[in-house]
Order: structure tokens, then C-alpha cells, then sequence
């Protein structure tokens, strides 16, 4: 199961992973995303939505492994 995390300092509430992945996101009071279900849509799904943040405010991982953003070498 793939491991997401927003970054709420980060996010400005544009709304496009609850756009890419309804059922894996959506916007809490603050209107800053927030993760509802992990497991909500394919995994290539919820990649997607976190490229499609702006700020690139969205974190996930694999395990250990980092999917996205892929890390820095």
C-alpha cells in the first residue's frame, strides 16, 4: 500500500488531486487537501494527482521508496 501525505504549508487548495483521485482526496475546512482513503484508486491513479499538484505539495512513497517527487540524486 502506498503511504501519502500532504504538505499543509504547501498546499494552496487548487483542488486538482480531488479532480485526479476523488475517492483517495479531498479538501478539509481549510480547504487544503487532505488524504481520505489510501487505497481508493490505482496506484498509478494517485501518482497522477500528486503530479498534478501545483506546488508540488503531495509525498508519496512505497516502503521506503519515494515515487514522488522522485528524489534528488
Amino acid at each position: 500500500m502506498l503511504s501519502i501525505t500532504v504538505n499543509k504549508t504547501r498546499c494552496i487548495g487548487s483542488g486538482d488531486c480531488v479532480e485526479s483521485a476523488p475517492a483517495v482526496f479531498q479538501l478539509d475546512a481549510d480547504a487544503k487537501s487532505e488524504v481520505v482513503n489510501p487505497t481508493g484508486a490505482a496506484d498509478s491513479t494517485i501518482i497522477a494527482a500528486a503530479r498534478s499538484c501545483p506546488v508540488k505539495a503531495i509525498t508519496v512513497m512505497d516502503g521506503d521508496t519515494q515515487l514522488f517527487p522522485l528524489p534528488k540524486k
